[in-house]
């Protein structure tokens, strides 16, 4: 529900505040007052589109605030918190647009598009004019409108869950049905690949090992005859390493007096005698193991070369080749087996039998409140100056289901005897289109998510008894409605219409001479009387004034 409409340098109004509460709402003022200028402004706040024309001559910027109570609205509540716009059971929304033309978007102070800002005030209002019909000419508004009335939102709800995963199963179904000959080639050619993968049974760290023994092998005759000379240098006979340090230690030994420095010499050739003794024993066990093994050495080549041919045959590195095994199994393993098709193929049977059948009670549900709606609706016509006026609900059944079911719904409705049934959008008279809507509000009013309905002047082309009817009934639009606080806001000409209003608004226009404003303000008792008259007759007497009395009384 609209608590506050703050307006800013729009138009001819430099500085308006306004408070709304539950019931029927009035605004009424002399022709050319700027009545209608209150909705534009709450219609940019809405996501209507904006330009620098808008904006109060001499102004930098216009400014809209409008704010909502939501904490009886939880669709509108839920659409904030998926949108982490969420900030209590208030919802502020703003529009501020730029003497450059350029506009900017707000709501509860975090800047949004102008989609967002439409998507969250069509749920907040529904506008319905002469010119601007915001919902009401949209078939899925027709289809919502239905569906309310025969309590079958939760059908609905369902039955769009099951054509989503029918849609999305199905889509994967195509998807690989329409490159099943590719999918198969893909298949065959990653069991080739791993099957040789496989056999080639690569273990970590074997490269590393082979090609380490690849080495030694291909070197061993240098590797042995160096080995032999080794060990010749260390204790091989005269001359040898062993033999110097012998009798180096014989000349330190031989002294007859040891220095200190001279015993620590004696010391590390000692040690260095045992380290060459110990370096030959260990060199001459070496060279009595050691074996040349040309079998070998061909084994390690084959299997080297093995390696080395399957990483060039895939482009990788020979250590890579682990790790592309796992992905080509990984691979296979998303194709998924050669009878996915299949499967998948009586999936999306079994998923589009679920929705048919639950779309199926929905378009019973839909067919018998279509025909009890139209019976209403028609019912209100007749009460509007429209007797020959005859609304019907059509279904149409739809080539492709969709997520709303089996069929189109669309609201059609004939004006004249004899007419035929034809779209809400194609009547030619706004007025009867504004009536049309307000009789289809009336009867929908209990059902309607929508907590804020306004009407611009839908009282045009009509006056005496149906106006009083009109007054009537904006007034019972503007009452509790399904435990909800009703909200009607209007535009009207009509002493009838203004008089059912629970408030009444006046709209003036002023000037200075230099510049126009508009203002408004509420009227109350007296105020409010002088206003009716005003309307009733344009001139004020006491008749008028008396009539005026009676007719807020009888309101």
């Amino acid at each position: 529900m609209l608590l506050h409409l703050s307006i800013s340098q729009f138009t001819l109004v430099d500085q308006l505040e306004l408070e709304f509460g539950s019931g029927t709402s009035a605004l009424t003022g002399e022709t050319g007052a700027g009545k209608s200028i209150t909705l534009d402004a709450l219609g940019l706040a809405l996501g209507d589109r904006g330009n620098a024309e808008l904006v109060r001559a001499g102004a930098k910027r216009a400014d809209i605030h409008a704010t909502f109570d939501i904490s009886d609205h939880p669709e509108a509540a839920a659409w904030l918190e998926e949108q982490e716009m969420d900030a209590g059971p208030e919802a502020i929304l703003r529009r501020v647009i730029g003497a450059d033309g350029r506009s900017r978007a707000y709501i509860n102070g975090q800047p949004v598009t102008l989609l967002q800002l439409r998507a969250l005030g069509e749920q907040l209002i529904d506008i319905h004019s002469q010119h601007e019909h915001q919902s009401l000419l949209k078939k899925d508004t027709h289809r919502r409108l239905l569906d309310e009335f025969a309590h079958a939102q939760e059908l609905a709800a369902e039955t769009r869950i099951h054509f989503k995963t029918w849609r999305d199963q199905y889509r994967r179904y195509r998807s690989l049905a329409d490159s099943a000959e590719e999918t198969q080639a893909r298949r065959d050619l990653l069991e080739y690949q791993l099957e040789e993968l496989e056999q080639l049974d690569l273990q970590p760290g074997e490269i590393e090992e082979l090609e380490s023994e690849q080495r030694q092998l291909a070197n061993a005759g240098q590797i042995l005859s160096g080995s032999y000379q080794l060990a010749a240098m260390l204790s091989g006979g005269e001359g040898d390493i062993a033999e110097h340090l012998h009798r180096a230690l014989q000349l330190l030994t031989a002294m007859p007096e040891q220095s200190p420095a001279l015993a620590e010499v004696a010391q590390m050739l000692d040690s260095a005698r045992i380290q060459v003794d110990e370096a030959a024993g260990t060199l001459s066990r070496h060279i009595d193991r050691f074996e040349m093994d040309p079998e070998r050495l061909a084994e390690v080549e084959e299997r080297l070369s093995a390696i080395y041919q399957a990483a060039r045959k895939h482009r990788v590195q020979p250590h890579e080749l682990a790790d592309l095994q796992q992905q080509l199994q990984s691979e296979l393993d998303d194709i998924g087996a050669p009878d996915t098709l299949d499967r998948l193929a009586a999936e999306c049977e079994k998923l589009e039998q679920t929705f048919r059948a639950t779309a199926g009670k929905l378009s019973d549900l839909r067919t018998e409140a279509a025909a009890e709606l139209a019976e209403a609706v028609n019912a209100q016509l007749s009460d509007l100056a429209m007797p020959h006026a005859r609304v019907e609900l059509a279904l149409q059944p739809q080539e492709k289901p969709s997520a709303s079911g089996l069929e189109e719904v669309e609201i059609l409705i004939s004006t004249n005897p004899g007419q035929p049934p034809r779209p809400l959008g194609k009547i030619a008279s706004g007025g009867e289109l504004s009536r049309v809507s307000l009789a289809i509000q009336v009867v929908t009013a209990q059902t309607s998510r929508t907590p804020t309905l306004v009407f611009d002047e839908v009282d045009v082309g009509i006056g005496g008894v149906t106006g009083d009817v009109v007054g009537r009934l904006l007034r019972q639009l503007g009452e509790r409605r399904n435990e909800r606080a009703g909200q009607v806001i209007c535009v009207t000409h009509l002493a009838q219409v203004a008089a059912r209003a629970h408030k009444q608004y006046l709209v003036e226009k002023h000037s200075d001479g230099e510049a126009a404003f508009v203002s408004l303000r509420e009227l109350k008792d007296s105020e409010r009387r002088e206003e009716i008259a005003r309307m009733l007759g344009g001139e004020t007497t006491a008749q008028s004034l008396a009539h005026a009395g009676e007719m807020l009384e009888r309101s």
